[in-house]
């Protein structure tokens, strides 16, 4: 899918947001409520993350240059690690609005026709999170899951809200409004470092997910023939991208064209089986004893490496 058409997706989360903050705001003017404000405080939140999300998306769309020999894929990972951060502080805001509330009670007013207003924000999010959601699997954008698990969140947000409201106004229980409130805080502060630990372990090259590793040794197992073998094999991503190294050691006596032939044939299946994967290989002869001694990726007795 081109730049284009992905970041089309952004410039909905971004109606998406914009909607929603007139609609809680309203929630909010019209009852009063600590909880529906700290509603609207999320979805201010979202527009900002959905603008990082769109520059994210742009620029993780950029080829290769001179200076990225691996693309820009990991920027989509430092839209998320934003994302992440902006959710802890909306978690801040809504929990530092709520205790003064706690603390000073007050009756809410139009309770139901803020809560109507309140849920269908509600239902806007999630119709756009289900498409976000559907979109970030497809095209393996972290950007779009991540801005998916936020508006799920945020609709899970003003879900309890609303319950929470829907409460006050029955019960005439004041602090159940402000409690609420902090218990939504902390659902998004939960929210919040599951995506940081997501940006983090992209940018520190984690290894493929078990799926994909799976399907790559399945690859190699109709290679594991004829004296073929497989080792050091290494895997990580860049936002969609998917990067795969590994040693083939193949028969001593074969010819460099063979072995050229059979390695393309590797990577090309490889690259089939996982789409927008990148695979490189370092080819031996078998039963070589060096062969056997530069599994690691640093082996030991480097002097080169600081």
């Amino acid at each position: 899918m081109t730049e284009r058409n992905l970041t089309r997706y952004a410039w909905l989360s971004i109606a998406a947001a914009v909607t929603t903050i007139a609609m809680k705001s309203s929630a909010f003017l019209l009852t009063g409520s600590v909880g529906l404000l700290s509603d609207a405080l999320e979805s201010v939140v979202n527009l900002v993350a959905a603008m990082v999300a769109l520059v994210a998306l742009r620029l993780a769309a950029r080829p290769p240059d001179e200076e990225h020999h691996f693309g820009y894929g990991k920027a989509e990972y430092f839209s998320a690690g934003v994302e992440g951060v902006m959710i802890l502080a909306a978690a801040g805001a809504v929990i530092a609005s709520a205790i003064p509330r706690f603390l000073h009670p007050r009756a809410l007013e139009q309770v139901g026709i803020g809560l109507v207003v309140s849920g269908a924000a509600a239902l806007v999010n999630l119709g756009v999170a289900l498409v976000l959601r559907r979109a970030g699997r497809e095209h393996r954008s972290i950007t779009l899951t991540a801005d998916a698990r936020h508006l799920l969140t945020d609709v899970w947000t003003t879900g309890g809200v609303v319950i929470g409201v829907g409460l006050v106004g029955v019960t005439g229980w004041q602090r159940l409004d402000p409690i609420v409130a902090i218990l939504v805080g902390v659902n998004i502060v939960v929210a919040g470092f599951a995506l940081l630990r997501h940006s983090g372990s992209g940018l520190m090259d984690s290894s493929l997910p078990a799926d994909d590793v799976v399907a790559i040794e399945n690859v190699l197992d109709r290679y594991r023939a004829d004296g073929v073998e497989f080792h050091a094999l290494r895997t990580r991503a860049a936002g969609a991208h998917r990067f795969v190294s590994m040693h083939v050691l193949v028969p001593g006596d074969w010819t460099v064209t063979r072995g050229h032939e059979f390695v393309a044939r590797v990577e090309a299946d490889i690259a089939a089986e996982l789409p927008l994967t990148s695979v490189a290989t370092h080819l031996e002869p078998v039963g070589d004893p060096i062969s056997y001694e530069d599994i690691e990726l640093f082996p030991p007795g480097r002097t080169d490496v600081r």
